[in-house]
């Protein structure tokens, strides 16, 4: 009897362990539509890259010296995040209390009007106020994943948060091929864009293309995406925040550490260790993305390889093809062998030899010319960014684990945009300048710009050693709709 009983126990605790590790299926349809209009920002983001350093140029604000064109690309680029860092927390702790819908559908429409605003401008000033105004109203990204984060759990969150890279990469794949092959398009297509306004505004008929696609995404998220925070977690925000507890629609009392918790009870070590390394991630990786490229649109002898916007959309659109089709057939296999950890810290030592290969590039080409060896180190750092690519997967899934509870998921996921958008803020600048006063000054032969990020490279391996081997077990809530 007693062994019958003992077999019967495990056999029960076997088959619930079967079934807890068995992954739950992705809610595919809500995914997808959710995932739609996510690729809104980065294809919108990335379409700008292939001309901003030529459209910098010609207007005209740098007297003609083109070594200065780095200091306001940067400074475009970098209002948009820091402009995105004032808000975001604030879009986030909102949707916490009325709903992921609404806010993600406030942003789209910020989005859409703040493109095409930016391919109206004709100064510096009009394109500065188009980035800012798109920052201000923009804080998706944060809440796009908190909605991801309540559509999955612990058994299939690797599958769900690795769709973010794909996204973003098909972005970076067709983003800039818009950019680069609809820009000017009176000097490509003259017999269909001959007229003078397409002259007045060269760069208007990329940001009109991806202003529509917006506007289709707003109109499927409208009529299909599905709300994913309770009703009676929406109705309580509505109402009022100030009572110190709540009735939902089962009659049960729910406390107010069951909602939305103040920022200070979010700052606990989980959260700090995961957003940090989400900080110095994105810092490299948004440095990374406003430096290449003005290396690549700058001319050989100011220590650029002096490619054409079109060129520059077919490279980086080549990388997000190849970063896209590795993430979904290799990443969710490479966590499950290595863990997230081992993998996030792949991804995050690749700057080291991506910053390296900045100085070869550019002293090959200027002996030689852009030759066989500059294309092979072309194609080696894209296939390095991959792996950068896989690390923001991995630490995706650290922040959205390392929730307080499920009622705080926006709250710690608007916290991390908010430091990530203070820090890319920072970064596109920082990069820009840097690679502008190390051509001015000669410092280090022009690669002094190099140099400093290597090092910071291998400095943010320091605070990349500190996450868990496993990631935080999920916190579960007992309420549901």
């Amino acid at each position: 009897m007693s062994d019958n009983c003992t077999t019967n126990e495990e056999t029960a605790l076997l088959a619930h362990a079967k079934k807890q590790h068995k992954p739950t299926p992705l809610p595919k349809a809500q995914i997808g539509i959710l995932l739609l209009c996510h690729f809104c920002e980065p294809i919108t983001g990335h379409s700008i890259s292939p001309y901003i350093n030529q459209l910098i140029s010609e207007l005209d604000i740098t007297g003609g010296d083109e070594r200065k064109v780095g200091y306001y690309a940067g400074l475009i680029q970098s209002l948009f995040f820091l402009t995105e860092a004032i808000t975001i927390m604030q879009w986030s702790r909102i949707s916490d209390r009325i709903g992921r819908k609404p806010v993600l559908l406030t942003g789209l429409v910020g989005t859409s009007v703040s493109v095409l605003l930016f391919g109206l401008s004709r100064t510096f000033w009009t394109l500065v106020i188009s980035r800012c105004l798109c920052g201000l109203l923009n804080g998706n990204i944060g809440v796009m994943k908190s909605a991801l984060g309540e559509l999955t759990n612990s058994s299939n969150r690797a599958q769900g948060f690795s769709l973010i890279p794909i996204v973003g990469a098909i972005g970076a794949t067709l983003g800039p091929l818009v950019g680069g092959t609809f820009a000017r398009p009176h000097d490509r297509f003259p017999r269909v864009f001959g007229g003078q306004f397409w002259q007045d505004y060269p760069y208007f008929l990329p940001c009109l293309i991806t202003s529509s696609y917006v506007c289709v995404s707003f109109i499927i998220g409208l009529l299909f995406l599905k709300e994913t925070v309770p009703k009676w977690i929406r109705n309580r925000g509505r109402s009022s925040l100030a009572s110190g507890s709540v009735t939902p629609a089962d009659g049960s009392p729910v406390l107010s550490h069951d909602g939305p918790l103040p920022l200070r009870e979010l700052l606990v070590y989980p959260v700090i260790i995961s957003i940090s390394n989400y900080m110095a991630l994105a810092f490299l990786n948004i440095m990374l993305g406003a430096l290449l490229p003005l290396f690549f649109t700058m001319p050989i002898h100011i220590g650029g390889l002096g490619f054409k916007p079109s060129t520059i959309g077919y490279i980086m659109g080549s990388y997000g093809a190849c970063t896209g089709v590795f993430q979904v057939l290799f990443f969710a296999r490479i966590v499950r062998r290595f863990g997230e950890r081992r993998t996030f810290l792949r991804g995050i030592s690749s700057f080291m030899p991506i910053f390296l290969l900045f100085p070869i590039m550019s002293s090959v080409a200027q002996r030689s010319g852009v030759n066989l060896v500059v294309r092979l180190c072309i194609a080696m750092l894209m296939s390095l960014m991959i792996l950068v690519d896989m690390a923001f997967s991995c630490i995706f899934i650290y922040v959205t684990a390392s929730s307080p509870n499920q009622h705080s998921l926006g709250a710690t996921n608007g916290l991390s945009q908010m430091c990530i958008s203070f820090v890319r803020a920072i970064g596109p600048a920082l990069a820009t300048s840097l690679f502008s006063l190390s051509v001015e000054k000669n410092m280090l032969g022009g690669y002094a710009v190099y140099a400093v990020l290597f090092c910071i490279s291998c400095l943010v391996m320091f605070l990349a050693v500190h996450l868990p081997e496993k990631v935080w077990e999920e916190k579960d809530d007992d309420n549901s709709d």
